[in-house]
């Protein structure tokens, strides 16, 4: 007596990765630059040191250092964050005879500083530079990660793939039915610019002196931020009549 086949069950339909005769699909990438002003600009602070002794090193440091943070500091809401980074005591060696001597001693230590108000960035940064053994570095111009930049270049990306994708299908006489898929390729942060370092001056306490008035303040030129964004999106057509 022969045994019954078991029936086989229906296979689930799968969302095949393309398109089918009756479900054709366009694949399309959506590309959006956008030319926006910075929002905040970066300076890096070092200010320097030097003793015969290390106390006499490390003293000068502090207080070179506690002068650039107060100057700072005077300018309020226009500074918005600030940074004490990297800070060292550094050994200047020399040879005496076989054996090596300590010459003098070093001290650095690095400040960075953020502005939203680009008028109080040049007369701060001049202000700075004026100061003894300080250099300074930047400005970089910047975007903050949450600038409302960022989501309008996306929105512009999105809407490049949708008109790609329905040329592409009024091209063959049809039109496009629904979206598959869409996926963030990647939003590009604008590239910084780092323009060559301010030099520091050793002169600021000689020109205090001799009654020089203070140098004007630099007139810094905002750098535009450029942001790339990027989409690929799927979407399938009603079957076009070729």
């Amino acid at each position: 007596m022969t045994q019954p086949q078991p029936q086989s069950q229906p296979q689930p339909a799968t969302d095949l990765p393309y398109g089918t005769p009756q479900t054709p699909r366009v694949s399309v990438r959506g590309e959006a630059h956008l030319e926006v002003d910075p929002e905040i600009a970066r300076i890096g602070i070092t200010v320097t040191a030097r003793g015969t002794d290390r106390r006499s090193a490390l003293d000068d440091l502090t207080r070179r250092n506690t002068t650039a943070l107060d100057l700072i500091k005077t300018y309020g809401d226009a500074v918005e964050n600030l940074q004490t980074g990297a800070f060292s005591i550094t050994p200047e060696l020399t040879r005496h005879g076989r054996a090596e001597r300590v010459r003098a001693y070093h001290g650095t230590v690095h400040i960075t500083a953020e502005l939203t108000d680009f008028t109080a960035l040049g007369e701060l940064t001049t202000r700075l530079a004026d100061l003894d053994l300080t250099r300074i570095d930047g400005p970089t111009w910047a975007l903050r990660p949450d600038s409302p930049a960022h989501g309008e270049a996306r929105r512009q990306a999105v809407k490049e793939a949708v008109q790609r994708a329905r040329e592409y299908a009024e091209a063959l006489g049809t039109h496009l039915t629904a979206l598959v898929e869409l996926a963030d390729t990647g939003t590009e942060p604008p590239t910084p610019y780092n323009p060559p370092p301010l030099g520091g001056t050793r002169m600021a306490f000689a020109a205090a002196e001799t009654g020089e008035t203070a140098a004007p303040p630099l007139d810094l030129e905002p750098q535009r931020q450029t942001i790339t964004a990027q989409v690929n999106a799927r979407f399938t057509m009603h079957p076009p009549q070729l």
